[in-house]
């Protein structure tokens, strides 16, 4: 009784500093203990996280282990295990992004995917949800265009109506071939785009929907977008 009291005191600690829920509290502190070598002072210990290769969910599916090794030199195991030793269950999720690209050199949008991975992988997250609790809806695409058209199909108001139809966007910020920020629809959502060139000729353009109100909002604007980024596509290189 004793043990569980505190360990219920010390997640009360952490939500008061942090500001997360009960749920997420307990289980940054259940999870960093495990990776410590020691059992947390509860009732219940935590269920054993899936490596990718036995239980792969969200982002360790979407993206295969050969590509995140040809991309960034290690597939998932490798760098889950790195993750671990440093402490990343400790970590926000800008610290180890930061980390992957300073310590290790993996690229910005690489690090991010990896940070995604592992933080589900190590229940930290659910597939479609951010640290903070909110959940969110990506998709991504590359098109056989330079960089700048790739932009434009956004920042262009009678281009975008062009693939993305009856959608209300309210821009926010844009910065030429890098990003579009824009409130979508009347509701509380928003989405943050980056662009990337591949080449002169080909370049990749990656869709973050964000303050969504759950997993079955961020499921279906998940298969939105990978529907209008198709289509977008299409435009694009039939022109």
């Amino acid at each position: 009784m004793t043990r569980h009291k505190s360990f219920k005191n010390r997640i009360r600690a952490r939500m008061e500093k942090t500001g997360e829920s009960y749920t997420t509290a307990r289980r940054q502190l259940t999870v960093r203990a495990n990776a410590a070598g020691s059992e947390p002072s509860a009732t219940r210990p935590a269920p054993a996280q899936p490596s990718p290769a036995t239980g792969a969910t969200g982002q360790t599916a979407r993206i295969s282990d050969a590509l995140v090794r040809d991309r960034t030199g290690r597939g998932w195991d490798e760098w889950f295990a790195l993750l671990d030793a440093w402490g990343a269950t400790g970590r926000t999720h800008t610290e180890i992004a930061r980390w992957l690209v300073t310590t290790h050199e993996v690229s910005g949008w690489w690090a991010q995917s990896v940070t995604v991975g592992y933080e589900q992988t190590r229940g930290l997250r659910a597939p479609g949800q951010r640290r903070g609790g909110d959940f969110s809806a990506a998709g991504s695409r590359t098109v056989g265009v330079p960089v700048q058209r790739l932009f434009d199909a956004f920042a262009d108001d009678a281009l975008r109506r062009r693939w993305l139809p009856d959608a209300a966007v309210r821009v926010r910020t844009s910065t030429p071939a890098r990003t579009f920020r824009a409130d979508w629809g009347d509701g509380p959502t928003r989405i943050v785009v980056g662009f990337a060139a591949v080449d002169a000729a080909k370049s990749r353009v990656s869709v973050q929907h964000e303050k969504l109100t759950g997993a079955e909002q961020a499921a279906e604007l998940k298969a939105y977008w990978r529907d209008r980024l198709a289509a977008l596509k299409e435009l694009l290189e039939d022109r």
